[in-house]
């Protein structure tokens, strides 16, 4: 019996991934305003480890960039503005640092997405390389406008809470 050969992605050089031709990596671009953190980070990790694409190799760094913008809109369903916590240790005896997604959302708001996204993927020296790939950005205007960034497909984005909203009030 026969078997096909598959593909299988390949670092390329000194780089995580190809640089040029039609495996380079391509730059999205998303608006987080109103989105949760949860569903939009699960479409974001997906990306930025190259899971949307059928040149998927789990070793190799076959993602895209991602541009989020207005990432200080986020949003949280029910309680978790105040019930979600986010812990931190300084190494030293007592050091634990604990702050709710709401503080989190003043210091930080950035770092909101940039845990979430970070727990959806694999610890790991490639992951590491991958979240350099997630480009947060607190507003609307970016400096990525020579990358020529292009919305998410469709099938990848999620609904926003405010049209969730919306159309429970309808019903």
């Amino acid at each position: 019996m026969l078997q096909r050969k598959s593909y299988q992605a390949k670092q390329v050089g000194a780089h995580y991934f190809e640089p040029k031709g039609p495996n380079a990596p391509k730059w999205y671009i998303v608006d987080a305003k109103d989105q949760v953190v949860g569903r939009l980070s699960t479409v974001i990790a997906r990306v930025i480890m190259g899971k949307h694409k059928p040149t998927f190799t789990r070793h190799a760094d076959a993602g895209d960039f991602v541009v989020v913008l207005n990432a200080e809109k986020i949003a949280f369903t029910r309680t978790k503005w105040d019930k979600k916590l986010y812990r931190d240790h300084t190494d030293y005896v007592g050091g634990l640092k604990t702050k709710t997604a709401r503080q989190m959302l003043d210091r930080a708001p950035e770092e909101i997405l940039r845990r979430a996204v970070w727990g959806m993927t694999t610890k790991s020296n490639l992951a590491r390389h991958q979240m350099k790939k997630l480009k947060l950005i607190i507003g609307d205007k970016h400096e990525h406008g020579a990358q020529n960034p292009q919305p998410l497909p469709l099938a990848a984005t999620r609904r926003t809470v405010a049209s969730a909203t919306a159309k429970k009030k309808s019903k």
